[in-house]
């Protein structure tokens, strides 16, 4: 039995508004990852999916579409994860736990959602399923509200978080211009973000429109194989670490500024992992709202807490700085079609491992940090890649 799991394969589709449906998605991905593993689909042992759903398609039973990829898929067994907005992030688990438990040695991990052929007003609806349905005031709230409530408490318990948003949107925007398979490649300046107008109107104050994560088609993969597995591939990255910590689902029953979740995860990870905060050379982290990420830096380490504006202000984030973070363009740039987004990020962190990042690539990138969150701050993901 293998104590450690790598990454030798990925896929990833373009994401943004798409024309393909569900099962093309996760073809396309699951053939770009076994194609570049250099597997043949008959040593895959099982495939799993991570798919939210929540009504946005009638594909119910979505788990085994990924065998449409491949005949020799056929008979493998297949499973769906679902955990709200880290629900790839969950099938990435469900097939490293079936490794390490050494049911299998070499898995596929797909992600995928198709959201933006349904109005806004229904797509709105199925995230917030994701929230706490059995308190009257609870189930009442969007996610952009619940994280409008996020940004209002930190302003009464810190000071006003707007700024610092506005400049992560900006980042994120900036960032993604690189990667052409972001779902929006247009730059916003500060200015842009940071004002209402009738292009960036309030969504759910103070949240702007520009606060706000994309809703978005697109699908990711990755292949999984037992460590001592991995130096027969050219290419692999292996999880030093990979933590899941829940909380509670009720927001009344938490601090949600406290992000205790995150930063449980991340402290866990980084031990786990043996490494210091310093030691990563870049993050890909859960922006779904500009405060998430704000929150987020407070979380691992980055800066105190109600203090978060200071890793915008000294430069770590941005992709000179000592941490860059989300330089894919982050959910909120690249996209956040919900099942895909924890793949999709252990993807763009494996390529940049293994020196095939493309314009998002860093010089001698060695460990890689990844922050896929579900819900608000309810299921909390952190991996550590090293190459």
């Amino acid at each position: 039995m293998s104590n450690t799991v790598a990454i030798v394969g990925s896929g990833h589709t373009k994401f943004g508004r798409l024309e393909d449906n569900l099962e093309a998605l996760i073809v396309a991905a699951t053939r770009e990852a076994v194609e570049e593993s250099g597997l043949a689909p008959e040593q895959i042992d099982a495939v799993f999916l991570g798919h939210f759903n929540s009504g946005m398609v009638t594909d119910g039973f979505a788990s085994s579409l990924i065998h449409q990829a491949y005949p020799e898929l056929r008979f493998k067994p297949a499973m769906r994860a679902e955990n709200a907005c880290a629900s790839g992030s969950a099938a990435i688990h469900a097939g490293m736990n079936t490794i390490l438990a050494g049911k299998a040695q070499t898995v596929l991990v797909v992600g995928a959602e198709k959201m933006t052929h349904r109005p806004t007003a229904d797509v709105t609806t199925a995230l917030a399923g994701a929230g706490y349905q059995n308190d009257d005031d609870e189930k009442t709230l969007s996610f952009p509200q619940v994280f409008g409530v996020a940004a209002q408490q930190y302003a009464e318990r810190y000071a006003s978080p707007l700024d610092a948003m506005a400049h992560i949107a900006a980042k994120n925007h900036h960032n993604a211009m690189r990667n052409p398979l972001a779902h929006m490649q247009k730059a916003f300046s500060f200015e842009a973000c940071s004002q209402v107008s009738d292009k960036n109107p309030e969504i759910a104050p103070p949240l702007r429109l520009t606060d706000c994560s994309l809703v978005t088609d697109g699908a990711a993969a990755i292949v999984l194989t037992a460590g001592n597995n991995a130096a027969n591939f050219q290419n692999a990255a292996r999880f030093r670490s990979a933590v899941h910590v829940s909380d509670f689902l009720p927001m009344g029953r938490r601090d949600f500024v406290a992000f205790e979740g995150p930063e449980r995860a991340f402290a866990m990870a980084l031990e786990q992992a043996g490494v210091a905060l310093d030691d990563i050379d870049f993050a890909e982290v859960h922006d779904c709202f500009t405060i998430a990420e704000l929150l987020t830096y407070e979380a691992m380490g980055l800066a105190p807490k109600g203090q978060g504006a200071r890793a915008i202000e000294d430069g770590s984030v941005y992709r000179d700085g000592r941490l860059p973070v989300n330089l894919s363009g982050g959910l909120k740039a690249k996209g956040h079609p919900v099942g895909a987004t924890g793949v999709s990020m252990h993807a763009i962190a494996y390529r940049q491992l293994t020196g095939r990042a493309g314009e998002l690539q860093l010089p001698n990138a060695k460990l890689g940090l990844i922050f896929n969150m579900g819900g608000a701050a309810v299921a909390n993901y952190v991996s550590v890649l090293e190459a």
